[in-house]
């Protein structure tokens, strides 16, 4: 899709514009909050998933819940998270390193969602909660655990969706 240059518009117009996009795409139930990152990641995630025969249908969770993004009819709970970067967002909530208590467990299934600089999707993969847990790296500056996109991701991972 090619776009229309924006580089016309004044930085007023601009602003206006960012609104009017934000407040259709929370009409639309796209984005729920004001993580629009996430939310865009989220929203991908359970089309590809509920357009995919093979993969489970999904619906969104009701807002506020924690540690969960959506599930499954047989109430599988997943945990979707967003990459544009090189890392996930936050999980929250788990025991932080050389804690001698185990971690509840959370969700059964975490969706990563790959966006390349334009939001475009590039690749989906799931994890379960085992694979989660080996996974999890902790990130010091936010309190809290994420997962990096590398190469041991890719080979534990499931592969649901990729452009490459």
């Amino acid at each position: 899709m090619v776009m229309p240059s924006l580089d016309s518009l004044s930085d007023r117009d601009l602003i206006r514009a960012y609104s009017m996009i934000s407040k259709l795409l929370k009409a639309r139930n796209v984005i729920r909050s004001k993580n629009i990152i996430g939310d865009i990641g989220e929203y991908l995630a359970v089309f590809h998933y509920n357009s995919t025969p093979k993969l489970p249908n999904l619906q969104p969770a009701p807002k506020g819940t924690k540690n969960v993004d959506a599930l499954s009819r047989e109430g599988k709970r997943y945990n979707i998270k967003t990459a544009s970067t090189a890392a996930t967002g936050a999980f929250w909530g788990l025991n932080p390193p050389g804690s001698t208590e185990k971690d509840q467990q959370r969700f059964e299934y975490v969706i990563i969602v790959v966006l390349d600089d334009n939001y475009e999707l590039k690749k989906i993969i799931e994890i379960d909660w085992e694979q989660f847990l080996t996974l999890k790296r902790w990130h010091s500056h936010m309190n809290a655990w994420n997962i990096a996109i590398t190469r041991e991701l890719n080979k534990i991972g499931k592969t649901v969706f990729s452009t490459q």
